[in-house]
């Protein structure tokens, strides 16, 4: 059975990247190595449902906390017999956000801390009610709210098919998560957790497998 590692961060913090530099490490190494990357945009049907109300789709979908983390969610619990099966084949299953982005975000939009109810919420939710495995560690890529935004502003006007939705929009959000993140890394929230970026980020990930 391998070892779940979230990566977690703002939007333009590099996750992507980071996964990737990774894998790649990890495979150089003769380690097994998958990824999953959550929300499932353009897999499951919860996941585009809650693209779209980010885009300003279906009504006010949007402005509830807790409508919007049902369906991330609910997103993260169709690929659950995919993350299961991830984990008995390989020794280390990368996910690209995981239940810590509902917890964080969750937390955010409502002004809550990591012991506030609405974090107790989508914890006995996704792992309680839903069953999704737990991870084995959290590594959050240290990336402030000001850089990461500055680079989803540059990806977007790359990509017209990344155009910035109503969470990535709101600097004040975005800042507010960071300290959500920071607050559940220093409580090791469901489990250990690092915080890095760059070249120490993948370091610690690999020192897991390396044990």
């Amino acid at each position: 059975m391998g070892i779940l590692v979230a990566i977690e961060g703002l939007d333009g913090a590099g996750k992507n990247t980071i996964v990737g530099h990774i894998r790649t490490q990890a495979q150089r190494r003769g380690i097994r190595v998958a990824t999953m990357a959550f929300p499932a945009y353009g897999r499951n049907l919860t996941a585009d449902l809650a693209a779209e109300a980010l885009h300003g789709q279906h009504g006010d979908l949007a402005q509830s906390a807790y409508a919007m983390a049902l369906l991330f969610a609910l997103d993260r619990h169709e690929s659950a017999d995919d993350l299961r099966r991830s984990l008995r084949e390989n020794d280390i299953l990368l996910c690209d956000r995981y239940v810590a982005s509902n917890a964080a975000y969750s937390a955010a939009r409502l002004y809550q801390g990591p012991d506030g109810a609405v974090v107790q919420w989508v914890h006995e939710l996704e792992f309680g009610r839903l069953g999704l495995p737990l991870p084995d560690h959290q590594l959050l890529l240290g990336v402030p709210p000001q850089i990461a935004a500055e680079r989803a502003t540059a990806r977007a006007d790359a990509d017209a098919r990344r155009a910035k939705d109503a969470y990535e929009r709101d600097t004040d959000l975005q800042s507010r998560v960071y300290r959500a993140y920071l607050d559940l890394a220093e409580t090791n929230w469901v489990s250990p957790w690092t915080v890095a970026d760059g070249d120490a980020a993948v370091t610690a990930v690999l020192s897991l497998v390396d044990r």
